[in-house]
């Protein structure tokens, strides 16, 4: 239903009707609202979050509005599975259906960082070793050298065919393998000086979205263009950030820098192919004093940088920038052939020189730590912003229209958590104007005025399905709170009654990979007439499929299942979830925010570790109803859900389903739904 003071009609409900009908679907009142306030955020100029349901679907509600808008829209998710649903599924689909519509711009492209693309260069002139001599693939050993091979052949396969040239288009391959036939943007020559430049994957990508009316990136993309000013966009006005929920983590993700030992001497013997003097010798120095240094520290967030390590880094940073000054100038080669090997040891000299400048300098809004290290990987640095709402604010807001939408964009029954992290203040917000189908409206009721204000609406538009009817949370209250020591005997026994009484059909999501496995074993031993997967079994696109093939399976996991898995039906009528996921307490960046948190006044437990939990619970506990015939149980095995102080921020932070802390209930309800009972 329209709100009062709606019109009956308008251009982007036509249009959305029109998508909907040619589609097959049928109107859904939260998407035909969402729509509505899509584009009045774009033609206001003001920001919007939509926390749209499961099965709203937000796709639509807002790439019809994009469609309509009379300026460039681009569209930035956090996953590539959304990213591929987009772009091979609901945007074609849409193109159909309204594309011929006057006044539609339909034109669309995809657009990822060059690292994503295929590069001819590299795979016609060879990739440079650890010296920086370029080999081809025919020379490198094993199967490594197969594999290079078989891209190299598809990559030329793709201008045949007029593709893409992306990483996520190539035969199977590994990151070490995609490394041998890509270059990073430091690495590249640049379309001018490449002698492939007229066929460059990535420069095609660049000059499609230069001609397209909707473009289709991700988080990381769009926030090296907005925040870090890195032109890699065409110009745009406004932005529609899905999977918005993921958007600082993906954004901190994107402004975090690591420093390796390794690195540094494998940028000293690039260089010293083509640097005269002894600063590649120096930087080469300057890295065997870097692994000195990080062997006599502990790792762990570095409160205080030790005097050794500091010493190091600024050796590093030092030698690195003698280093880049001392390469010859221009591109190394004659006028017909740039010299590659030289732009690729000196794009990684300026990475470590960047990387070691920023760690020496030890700022303030900077959170160092040394990783611990494992037995294929030595220990490292890495820097990570202390925040990034003020960037996403200062360079994101204060120049674009923003529409974040995502299922979970309400923690604690408001958007203010969400809407904080990401640069906007809870007393900008304005209400009023728009309400969700449920007539649900939080938050501040006032609104913060004046020259620099960035002000949002938050509007829920709720979700089509029941969960009142379709879903039960069952909260194990009688369970001992969890330890340290991982799952222990009575945690065991509640999952295999669980699980015995839905006869498979579940999906198990814990906080370890130890736990996942010592449930999966558990299981195994008795029950073994179900079939129990174990995340690491095989790759998570074929233990999904092995789920959704038998009802009898159960499937357990980390971090990987708890967002982005779709399994509708009855294949998942059970979603397990072993604790509170909150952060670690040893994780440096969260433990950091959080200790700033309550220096400045607030709680850090709810604003970091709280938050970070209800966002995942969410995420977990939306694993379960995926249309509108599903029915199932989301049971958690922390007591602490019901009996701590937190719980109820926690539960307000998930959907609106029939709770209770009886075992029996919940087994009985299970066993209906496997058939066990009449």
């Amino acid at each position: 239903m329209p709100e009062p003071d709606a019109p009956e009609s308008s251009p982007v409900r036509e249009l959305l009707a029109t998508a909907v009908g040619a589609l097959g679907g049928q109107e859904r009142a939260g998407q035909v609202q969402m729509a509505e306030a899509v584009a009045s955020a774009f033609a206001g100029h003001q920001h919007l979050l939509v926390q749209a349901g499961t099965g709203t679907g937000k796709s639509l509600g807002y790439l019809v509005p994009a469609l309509l808008h009379d300026r460039r829209v681009v569209v930035a998710t956090a996953t590539l599975a959304l990213q591929h649903q987009l772009v091979e599924r609901d945007i074609p689909r849409l193109v159909n259906a309204v594309g011929s519509t006057p006044g539609v711009d339909a034109s669309y492209a995809v657009l990822k960082g060059r690292s994503n693309y295929a590069c001819l260069h590299r795979i016609r002139e060879g990739a440079p070793d650890d010296q920086g001599e370029l080999i081809q693939a025919e020379q490198a050993m094993g199967s490594m050298g197969k594999k290079v091979l078989e891209l190299r052949e598809w990559a030329e396969g793709q201008l045949d065919v007029d593709g893409a040239g992306e990483k996520d288009a190539a035969p199977r391959h590994t990151e070490k393998e995609w490394r041998q036939v890509s270059v990073s943007a430091r690495e590249c020559l640049g379309a001018a000086k490449c002698p492939y430049g007229d066929e460059c994957f990535a420069e095609r990508a660049r000059e499609k979205a230069q001609k397209s009316h909707l473009i289709v990136t991700n988080h990381s993309l769009l926030a090296i263009d907005a925040i870090e000013g890195i032109p890699m966009i065409p110009e745009y006005d406004a932005v529609v950030i899905d999977e918005a929920h993921e958007l600082t983590a993906r954004v901190t993700q994107a402004a975090t820098d690591e420093l390796w030992a390794s690195e540094v001497d494998r940028a000293a013997r690039r260089a010293a192919r083509h640097v005269d003097g002894k600063e590649a010798d120096d930087l080469a120095d300057a890295g065997d004093a870097l692994r000195a240094a990080i062997g006599e520290t502990s790792s762990g967030r570095l409160l205080s940088v030790p005097e050794e390590l500091a010493d190091a880094l600024v050796l590093v940073r030092d030698a690195a920038r003698a280093c880049v000054s001392a390469f010859p100038k221009g591109d190394g080669g004659d006028s017909g052939s740039p010299d590659a090997g030289l732009t690729q040891a000196k794009g990684m000299v300026q990475e470590v020189f960047a990387t070691a400048e920023r760690m020496a300098a030890n700022a303030d809004t900077d959170v160092m730590w040394l990783t611990e290290g494992t037995e294929r990987l030595p220990p490292h640095l890495c820097i990570a912003p202390l925040q990034v709402w003020g960037q996403m604010r200062d360079k994101l807001l204060a120049d674009k229209t923003v529409v974040m939408t995502s299922a979970t964009l309400m923690l604690g029954g408001d958007f203010n958590v969400i809407a904080t992290s990401v640069g906007l203040k809870p007393s900008e917000r304005r209400t009023g104007t728009l309400r969700g189908a449920n007539g649900h409206s939080s938050g501040s009721e006032s609104a913060e005025n004046g020259a620099d204000a960035e002000p949002w609406i938050g509007l829920d538009v709720g979700s089509p399905f029941d969960y009142g009817k379709q879903a039960i949370l069952y909260v194990a209250r009688h369970l001992p709170q969890p330890g340290r020591d991982g799952l222990g005997k009575a945690q065991l026994d509640e999952i295999v009654e669980l699980v015995d009484a839905a006869e498979g059909r579940t999906l198990g999501l814990f906080s370890s990979r130890r736990a996942a496995e010592a449930a999966a074993e558990e299981v195994r031993a008795r029950l073994p007439h179900l079939t129990t997967l174990a995340q690491g079994d095989a790759q998570l696109p074929e233990l999904a499929r092995q789920f959704v093939a038998d009802p009898h399976t159960c499937l357990f996991g980390t971090l990987g299942l708890w967002q982005g898995l779709d399994v509708p039906g009855d294949t998942c009528q059970l979603v397990l979830i072993d604790r509170i996921p909150f952060p670690r307490p040893d994780d440096p960046l969260m433990s950091a925010r959080q200790r700033a948190a309550d220096q400045a006044g607030g709680n850090g437990f709810m604003q970091v570790a709280a938050t970070h939990a209800a966002l995942l619970l969410a995420q977990g506990a939306g694993r379960l109803i995926r249309t509108h015939t599903d029915r199932g149980v989301v049971a958690v095995l922390d007591p602490r859900l019901v009996t701590a102080r937190y719980g109820s921020f926690l539960k307000a932070s998930l959907p609106p389903m029939w709770s209770t802390t009886d075992p029996q209930v919940v087994r009985q309800a299970l066993k209906r739904l496997a058939g066990k009972v009449g």
